[in-house]
């Protein structure tokens, strides 16, 4: 059997989302080892051990990513032991990995490939106010090991503000109830991580100095591991960023304040009513997983819920990425971008906001988002502008170099 590591995509039109948004109008990608090896024009030669896809009168982006989901844990294909997102028995749970529940048979990862989608950030729902840890992945592996999918994880820690926590835990007459209580619930546990890292740190001091003097008996024993703060603890020390869940412009005012409190890496999550504060946002150089915006009004949070929330973030010069939220479904994903482009956001910008946008937000930004030659071969070839034209399907969706998805009539 035959197995084609190198691959041509031949005079498509090469939408490269680069950081000088160049446009190839005739151009081929010459693909390597799963890698963006170069872009050559149209008329030249094309090496002999490269299989040719023609891509004449074609767009070809890079893969759609995801900046937002629950992929892999909400699989309703199988009820409700498909569902995997909230460990809500507790409104504080950042130990809990979502790596630990993907399923990578949920439909959605072949939905998400068919769709041009090529990178998701996946991870617990917002029952809790501290949920867990998220993760990135890729859509297509050769594999059944999730482990074989995974960029980064974990890639950030997940905690929610607002109705979720309230409705979960308030119904119990439990804490968190309101928001007070659910800011409250936030600061105890980064206070507590605080504490329980000035243990460590007396810990090794104390360790380190012993052993220099050679007084080993006199070494303390070892605090006792406490995984959630643990986890906390990478958080305050900015190895790892904290996405928050906010859709009311007060939970995004709250979630910025309790994360310059405790000087965190923060990215605001959906940002419903983000238009409401955009210069706040960009004075305070707050990134933003916006959307869906393609819902209904189930929740009192979603009321003034529009798509002209990434065209008012674009003016106002906040850094943000469109995210499906839920599943990056075949159609769904790309409809978010066209009608954010509808609504005001340049074509372009639309289309940034799925694909390097995505990656800064992320911070992938060296591997994928960009037609780039030493990126990861993650590329769609389209019949037309995904954008411009939401009649446009995907033809070729390539996932480090592999075939993940061919269009068959």
């Amino acid at each position: 059997m035959k197995v084609i590591l190198n691959y041509a995509l031949k005079n498509g039109k090469i939408i490269s989302c680069d950081k000088n948004h160049t446009i190839y109008e005739s151009g081929t990608i010459l693909i390597e080892n799963g890698k963006i090896k170069s872009i050559i024009s149209s008329d030249e030669e094309i090496p002999a051990d490269f299989e040719i896809f023609d891509a004449t009168n074609r767009v070809i982006t890079p893969g759609f990513i995801d900046s937002h989901t629950h992929q892999g844990v909400f699989d309703g294909s199988v009820g409700r032991m498909g569902y995997d997102a909230n460990e809500a028995t507790n409104p504080s749970t950042p130990m809990v990995r979502v790596i630990d529940a993907i399923n990578i048979e949920d439909p959605a990862f072949e939905e998400a490939i068919q769709g041009g989608v090529t990178t998701i950030n996946t991870g617990p729902g917002s029952a809790n106010v501290i949920g867990g840890q998220f993760a990135i992945l890729k859509t297509f592996a050769k594999s059944h090991v999730v482990d074989d999918y995974v960029i980064k994880a974990p890639s950030a820690l997940k905690a929610a503000l607002g109705e979720n926590p309230k409705r979960v835990y308030g119904s119990d007459k439990k804490l968190p109830s309101t928001r007070m209580g659910i800011a409250a619930v936030f600061r105890k546990a980064f206070l507590e991580a605080q504490e329980y890292g000035k243990k460590w740190d007396d810990y090794h001091q104390k360790k380190e100095l012993f052993t220099q003097k050679g007084e080993l008996d006199k070494i303390p024993p070892e605090p006792e591991r406490n995984l959630d703060k643990e986890m906390l603890l990478r958080v305050l020390k900015r190895e790892i960023p904290i996405h928050i869940h906010c859709h009311q412009h007060n939970d995004i005012v709250t979630a910025v304040r309790l994360a310059e409190e405790f000087n965190l890496r923060l990215m605001i999550v959906h940002a419903t009513e983000g238009h409401k504060i955009a210069e706040f946002l960009a004075d305070k150089q707050i990134q933003v997983s916006v959307g869906p915006s393609l819902v209904g009004y189930e929740k009192s949070e979603l009321r003034d819920i529009s798509f002209k929330t990434p065209s008012q973030l674009f003016k106002a010069n906040v850094k943000f990425a469109i995210q499906s939220d839920t599943f990056p479904r075949l159609l769904y994903f790309q409809i978010l971008p066209c009608m954010a482009a509808k609504y005001g956001l340049p074509i372009e910008e639309a289309l940034r906001a799925v694909t390097i946008n995505a990656a800064e937000v992320l911070g992938i930004q060296d591997q994928v988002g960009s037609v780039e030659p030493g990126k990861d071969a993650d590329l769609v070839v389209w019949t037309d502008h995904p954008v411009q034209n939401f009649y446009a399907h995907v033809l070729l969706t390539m996932v480090k170099g592999d075939v993940a998805y061919k269009y068959s009539e």
